[in-house]
């Protein structure tokens, strides 16, 4: 497997919860972005933002409500308009096609380096969760900062690495809503992060 793929790879499977819009230019090619939904087990939905180049999308006639596969990498944009969220977190697609039915896919495997101090906190319902950033390189250079969680013993343990320390997870994006004060007034905004169903230090990472 190309190491860039293994680095940062995403399977996607749901239902278009909306129709493609404009997104950007990039060295002369046009991008869009649209909603997929994915459903977890317990029937809570994830709507995911995918960024696809208008040529995946000229092949694929997808309405409304119809299902699609997507294969790519999350992506995390730093938002500097002062518009919307700091961090925008999408999946860039590499292939994408229509889906022939089966269940919802949400899968992600990520390795990359601690960039922040593991936070280790208790929800109000009394389950430990450690917040991650994971810093994931990219083939270009670049590197991609995404927000990681995990929960219950392996919230304990990843509370115990260092800013450094080269981590592989695997689990799925989860997006979810609160409410963030905006002028005095309540406005609902939508967070996504990774939650790691697995995650480890790589071998020769040690904790202390």
């Amino acid at each position: 497997m190309d190491e860039a793929v293994s680095r940062n790879a995403v399977e996607l499977r749901g239902a278009l919860a909306g129709a493609p819009r404009f997104s950007h230019m990039s060295r002369g090619e046009r991008f869009f972005v649209f909603p997929v939904e994915t459903r977890r087990l317990s029937g809570v939905a994830d709507v995911i933002n995918v960024v696809a180049r208008e040529a995946l999308l000229a092949g694929l006639e997808a309405a409304e409500a119809e299902r699609v596969c997507v294969s790519g990498e999350l992506r995390s944009f730093n938002n500097r308009r002062g518009e919307g969220p700091k961090l925008v977190i999408t999946v860039f697609a590499r292939s994408l096609s229509l889906a022939e039915g089966g269940e919802d896919v949400n899968d992600i495997a990520l390795r990359g380096t601690l960039c922040k101090t593991p936070v280790l906190r208790v929800t109000p319902m009394g389950r430990d969760i450690c917040d991650l950033m994971l810093a994931v390189n990219r083939r270009c250079g670049r590197s991609d900062y995404l927000p990681c969680i995990c929960w219950g013993m392996r919230a304990k343990e990843a509370a115990r690495w260092d800013v450094g320390d080269e981590v592989e997870l695997c689990g799925r994006i989860q997006s979810r809503q609160y409410i963030k004060l905006i002028d005095g007034e309540p406005v609902e905004k939508t967070a996504y992060e990774v939650s790691a169903a697995e995650a480890r230090l790589l071998e020769g990472a040690a904790v202390v």
